[in-house]
Order: C-alpha cells, then sequence, then structure tokens
C-alpha cells in the first residue's frame, strides 16, 4: 500500500538521521590552550572552535563549553592543529600562536604549519576549527529534534534533522537530513523527508569555490514519490565576516521526478536545470544565528517551468551545546503534471544539540 510504503520510508530517514548522531566522535586532548582576554584575564582550556564571533572554549573545572566573544581577545597559544578561515576566502591549517605586540596595531596571529608560517590580522579570522591529521576528528554535526499535538482534531506531529560536516584544508562536504511527518483526525497523514549533500573546493583565486550538489526528496502532499538532483556549479562568497556569511553559486543540473502510483498522469520526468542558489548566515554573540537557504532552478528542457526551494532556520541559545529552533521548509513546481499540488511548505521548531567542533 503507498500509505505503509511512505512510513516505511519515514522510518528510513529517521534511521539515518540517528546513525548521523552517533556518528558523533569522542574528541579529548590535554586543555592546555591558553587565552589572554583585553582586560587581562588568563583562561587556560581547550579550544574548540570559533564561529559566528564566539570562541568555544572547554575548561577542567566547568560543566560544559563557555563561549567568548572573539572580538575581546587580545591572545591565543596553542600546541594544536585548526583549520583557519579568513575574510577574503583563504584557509589554512596550522597552530595558532600570538605574535609580539605593537602599540596601537591591529593584534596578528601566526599561523605555523612546519616550517612554514603566515601572519594574519585577528579581525581578520572568521572561523577557526579544532582538527586533527585523522578522519574522524574532523566530524562534527548537529540533530534536531521537535514534536506538537493539539487535543481538538487529534493533530500530531513530529519533525527530525541532523547534519554532519567534514572538512578539509581547502574542500569540505556536508550531508544534512530532514524528516516531517503530520497527522490529524479526517485527513491523511502527510510526510516529508529531504536528504542533501553537498561539497566544495577552494580555488586559488580568493573567495571563489567549485560546489557540487546532490539531493533526494519525497513528499506525500506533491505526491512526488522521488525526487532526485545532482548538480555543479561555481560559487563566491559575497560577505564573510564574524556576523555575516553570505555566498551564491550558479550552475547546471539534472533532476528526475517519480511520483506516486495514485498520481494523475503518473510518469517519471527527466529534466534538465539551471540552479541558482544562496546561503546567508547571520550571528549575534552568545544569543541568535540565523540560517537561510534558497534556490531557483529553471528548467532548461522545458522552457517556462520553474522549482524553488527554500530551508530557513532560526536559533536561540538555550544553555551549552542546546538551542531552540524554529525553522521553515518549501519547495515549488510552477507546472506540476496533471492536477498535482504545486507547493509544499511548512513550519516546525524543537531543540537541537551540537557535537563535534561545530
Amino acid at each position: 500500500m503507498p500509505g505503509e510504503t511512505i512510513t516505511r520510508r519515514s522510518k528510513v530517514f529517521v534511521v539515518l538521521s540517528l546513525a548521523a548522531c552517533l556518528a558523533c566522535p569522542v574528541m579529548a586532548r590535554p586543555k592546555t590552550d591558553v587565552l589572554v582576554m583585553k582586560n587581562g584575564d588568563r583562561i587556560t582550556g581547550e579550544v574548540k572552535n570559533l564561529e559566528g564571533g564566539v570562541l568555544k572554549v572547554d575548561l577542567d573545572y566547568v560543566d560544559g563549553t563557555i563561549s567568548i566573544d572573539w572580538l575581546k581577545v587580545a591572545r591565543l597559544e596553542s600546541n594544536f592543529l585548526f583549520l583557519v578561515l579568513l575574510q577574503d576566502g583563504s584557509i589554512y591549517s596550522g597552530r595558532v600562536i600570538h605574535t609580539a605586540a605593537i602599540e596601537g596595531a591591529p593584534i596578528k596571529l601566526e599561523i605555523r604549519s612546519g616550517e612554514e608560517s603566515v601572519v594574519v590580522d585577528k579581525t581578520s579570522v572568521v572561523r577557526m576549527t579544532q582538527t586533527s591529521d585523522t578522519f574522524v576528528k574532523r566530524l562534527s554535526g548537529k540533530v534536531t529534534l521537535g514534536a506538537s499535538y493539539a487535543k481538538g482534531n487529534n493533530s500530531t506531529q513530529y519533525n527530525l534533522g541532523s547534519e554532519l560536516d567534514y572538512r578539509q584544508i581547502r574542500w569540505g562536504t556536508k550531508i544534512s537530513l530532514n524528516s516531517n511527518l503530520s497527522s490529524s483526525t479526517g485527513a491523511a497523514t502527510a510526510t516529508r523527508n529531504q536528504l542533501d549533500w553537498g561539497a566544495y573546493r577552494v580555488l586559488s583565486r580568493k573567495n571563489y569555490f567549485l560546489t557540487g550538489i546532490a539531493g533526494l526528496l519525497q513528499s506525500s502532499v506533491q505526491e512526488i514519490e522521488r525526487q532526485t538532483i545532482f548538480g555543479v556549479g561555481l560559487g563566491r562568497y559575497l560577505k564573510n565576516t564574524n556576523q555575516v556569511r553570505l555566498t551564491t553559486s550558479g550552475g547546471v543540473g539534472w533532476q528526475r521526478t517519480n511520483y506516486t502510483p495514485t498520481a494523475q498522469n503518473r510518469r517519471t520526468q527527466d529534466i534538465g536545470v539551471a540552479v541558482v542558489s544562496s546561503n546567508l548566515e547571520v550571528f549575534t554573540f552568545k544569543k541568535t544565528r540565523l540560517d537561510l537557504t534558497g534556490s531557483l532552478l529553471p528548467a532548461v528542457t522545458e522552457a517556462g517551468r520553474l522549482f524553488a526551494k527554500i530551508n530557513a532556520s532560526y536559533y536561540l541559545k538555550v544553555f551549552g551545546k542546546i538551542d531552540w529552533n524554529l525553522s521553515f521548509y518549501g519547495n515549488w513546481d510552477t507546472r506540476p503534471p496533471g492536477q498535482l499540488q504545486g507547493s509544499d511548505y511548512g513550519s516546525s521548531t524543537g531543540l537541537s544539540y551540537t557535537f563535534g567542533n561545530k
């Protein structure tokens, strides 16, 4: 039965999401990194990462991770390996130390890799991630869980999401899973499952990168049994600071859609598309983060048809690595076959937990 097939598929997505969570690496090393603040405070611990202007540090005598304003750090020294991303898109791998300060001059950091070193302004560093020479210690991710219930119409909704990141010096990849299920009295159960994979390769020209994408979508509302997409393109950082990160990319792709057996005029469609996408991330120290990704896919082989997708998430810090999360998703088709729905969208809320060096 179609309903049973959808339910089984939803369970598979749930299992995969939980598997991604179990992939969380246990990272432990001596807490010997030294931080000196502009007010003179000295902190010794384990620097985990810098993201959105927030430096995450683990201390032996504190339960959990503390958050430090990067702009208020005067000195940092570590003998351990980090990936360091600058505003111009340059990426370095090495050990970070503070160089001798000159009164009134911008604070400098020296990144040492073997016998080579580079000196940069501290304010130009927008991301710094603790890393390692081993594969598993370069992994990080996030998992989100949420549920709601209304007695009036016996309405229930569940949502599950997860991300898994891997970063190297000049390239990286991310896979994400999102699953939504809603049901209410007198209405058919609606499910939507989305799997996305993306990878990038930084080019020698600063702020530019090559990108590849692949995706899998199932939507009972649009009667899409399975929609797959593959694409390649060229991207650029338009803005890359400790408060805002904005990227855009353009390329070409191929999309195949299989509709459910109950859909009118059911058939498989293969369509060539252009892919134009953008990602916006906005950070506020210790409090909030906005992550917005949108894509437009004009059909190349079927003039006048347009596909669009959007995923937006707003995170509000609760405590430690726990965030409250509000998300919106949607996908649109301006010319669906037969009398099928041209859109599927919704929102969800829940709690998110980050692991690794997220």
